[in-house]
């Protein structure tokens, strides 16, 4: 009998260089998203948390840029999306976490808070 390749929702963290131009912020983020998409892989949240300053230095750098996105992909696909971050020059980090089912509703939660707040309160 085949084994099955059960389809599980993950988020990744990566962190970039603060030294990036935008037009390479959204280029890097788009080749992201589509490797993403190309590979089976649903995207369902992405959030760009800017500059942040860390907690330690990383390759001599006291900041870095936060990328969050939230997917549904195959479980043997984690494997691929941590050799393809490892490759890119432009990621200091990255962490990936498979998500339980009380992490997937905090987060679905969390996101129908952010999008019923005014622009007042955030």
């Amino acid at each position: 009998m085949p084994r099955l390749d059960p389809v599980n929702q993950y988020e990744v963290t990566q962190i970039w260089p603060p030294d990036l131009s935008p037009e390479e912020y959204k280029s890097y983020l788009e080749e992201f998203n589509a490797f993403l998409t190309q590979n089976g892989a649903h995207i369902v949240n992405q959030e760009v948390w800017g500059l942040r300053r860390l907690a330690y230095p990383i390759a001599k750098r006291e900041a870095g840029y936060y990328v969050y996105t939230e997917f549904q992909a195959p479980a043997s696909f984690v494997g691929q999306l941590r050799r393809y971050l490892q490759l890119r020059p432009y990621v200091l980090r990255e962490l990936i976490v498979k998500l339980d089912k009380h992490a997937i509703e905090f987060n679905r939660r969390r996101q129908e808070k952010l999008r019923n707040q005014t622009p007042s309160q955030v």
